[in-house]
C-alpha cells in the first residue's frame, strides 16, 4: 500500500512525497554517481562523485517542486484551492480541490508549468557559464541541471493529457466546445495515443538490445494512458455528482448505540442481526463518535465481553462530517481522501442521517449505466 510524508510547506501548501519517490531518488543518484559523471567526467575522486550526484538529485527534485508550485500558485492567484503537493516517481502533482472554473484559468495553470522549468534551466545553464572555467563539479552539476529542466519543460508540453501539454489542449477545446467533459475526452485519447506511441518505441529499443532505455520508455507510456484515462474517469464522476446532495444519498434511517455498550452485544445484536458495518454512538442524545466493523476487528476475540464500544470508537472531534447540502463531489472527496467509508450528516448539533461511500460508488455505477 502506497504512503505518503509530510515534509513541510510553502504559501500554505503542504509538500509530500510519495513513498514511490524514494525509488526514483536512489536510482537517480546511483546513476549519476555511478554512470553519468564518472563517465563524463573520468579522474574524479570517488567520494566526489557521490557528493555531486546526490546534490544533483536534490536539486533536480526541488525544481520538479518548483514546477509544480508554479501551477499551485496561479492556481491560488485565480481563487483555486490547493490541498497539497507530492512527489513521486515520475515527477510531481498538485492536488487541487476542484477542477479549473473556466478554460483560461486552466490554460494559464497548465502552461506555466513547462515555462517555469524552462526559466530554472536557462538559470542552470547561465550558471554553468559562470562555473565552466572556475570549478569543473558544479559546471557538471548545474550543467546537467539546465538540460533536464529543459527536457522536463519540453516533455511536459506533450498535447496529452494529463501533461501541461494535454491541459492547454482540453483549454483551447473546451474554449471552442464550451463542454468540459468533451474537451477532456478529447484530450484523453490523445494521452492515450501518445503513451501508445512510447510503448511502442520502447518495444522496438527493447528488441534492438537497447533494454534499459526500452523498460523506461514503456513504463512512462504505461504511466501515461493510465493517468490519462484516470483523469477522465474523475472528470465524468465530477460532473455526474456535481448536482447531488448529500441529503440525496444519505440513510435518515440510521441505528444507534451507546459508548457504555460492549463489544459483544454490539457484534450479537447489531453487526451481525443488522448486518451493518457502522454505527453511530450516542450519549445523552448528542453524537459522541461512530463505531465500524474495523474497529471491533482489532480487538482480540478474547477482550470483546469487556471492552466497551466508547473505549475503541472514533470520538466525535476526529469525526469527518458533511452537510447535507454539500454536493456530492465535495462528499466523495471526504470519504477518499480520509480513506473512510461513512461519515454522518449533519445540520449544527442535529444529525439528520449517515452517508456510506457504497452510497455514492452505487448511485455512480447506475448513472454510468443509463448515460446520464
Amino acid at each position: 500500500m502506497r504512503t505518503s510524508w509530510r515534509i513541510g510547506s510553502l504559501f500554505g501548501i503542504e509538500i509530500r512525497i510519495d513513498s514511490s519517490w524514494i525509488i526514483i531518488f536512489t536510482f537517480v543518484t546511483w546513476a549519476l554517481s555511478s554512470v553519468y559523471f564518472p563517465n563524463r567526467f573520468p579522474g574524479w575522486p570517488q567520494w566526489q562523485y557521490w557528493i555531486i550526484g546526490v546534490v544533483t538529485s536534490l536539486l533536480f527534485f526541488a525544481s520538479v517542486l518548483g514546477h509544480e508550485l508554479t501551477h499551485s500558485l496561479v492556481a491560488m492567484r485565480q481563487g483555486e484551492e490547493v490541498r497539497s503537493i507530492t512527489l513521486f516517481i515520475l515527477g510531481g502533482v498538485a492536488e487541487l480541490k476542484g477542477e479549473p472554473e473556466s478554460p483560461f484559468k486552466e490554460f494559464s495553470m497548465a502552461f506555466v508549468g513547462p515555462l517555469s522549468s524552462m526559466i530554472i534551466a536557462l538559470f542552470f545553464w547561465a550558471l554553468s557559464l559562470i562555473f565552466r572555467d572556475l570549478n569543473q563539479p558544479l559546471w557538471a552539476l548545474t550543467r546537467y541541471l539546465g538540460l533536464i529542466n529543459l527536457i522536463i519543460g519540453i516533455f511536459n508540453l506533450i498535447p496529452g493529457f494529463p501533461m501541461d501539454g494535454g491541459r492547454v489542449l482540453r483549454a483551447i477545446i473546451w474554449k471552442v466546445t464550451g463542454n468540459l467533459r468533451r474537451s477532456t475526452r478529447i484530450a484523453s485519447v490523445a494521452g492515450q495515443t501518445i503513451a501508445f506511441l512510447f510503448i511502442m518505441f520502447g518495444i522496438f529499443l527493447i528488441f534492438s538490445r537497447a533494454i534499459f532505455n526500452g523498460l523506461w520508455m514503456v513504463f512512462i507510456g504505461w504511466f501515461i494512458h493510465s493517468a490519462a484515462a484516470r483523469g477522465y474517469k474523475q472528470v465524468v464522476m465530477k460532473d455526474m455528482l456535481k448536482d447531488i446532495r448529500a441529503r440525496d444519498l444519505m440513510n435518515r434511517e440510521f441505528e444507534t448505540v451507546s459508548r457504555d455498550l460492549p463489544l459483544q452485544e454490539l457484534i450479537d445484536e447489531h453487526i451481525l442481526k443488522r448486518r451493518q458495518r457502522a454505527f453511530l454512538v450516542f450519549d445523552r442524545n448528542q453524537l459522541d463518535g461512530i463505531i465500524c466493523l474495523d474497529d471491533v476487528k482489532a480487538v482480540p476475540r478474547g477482550k470483546w465481553t469487556t471492552t466497551r464500544v466508547g473505549e475503541i470508537m472514533t470520538p466525535k472531534e476526529k469525526l469527518e462530517t458533511v452537510f447535507p447540502e454539500d454536493d456530492g463531489t465535495s462528499v466523495l472527496a471526504k470519504l477518499t481522501g480520509k480513506n473512510v467509508n461513512q461519515v454522518p450528516v449533519v445540520r449544527g448539533e442535529k444529525v439528520e442521517g449517515i452517508l456510506c461511500r457504497s452510497d455514492v460508488l452505487e448511485l455512480l455505477q447506475l448513472r454510468a449505466e443509463l448515460g446520464v
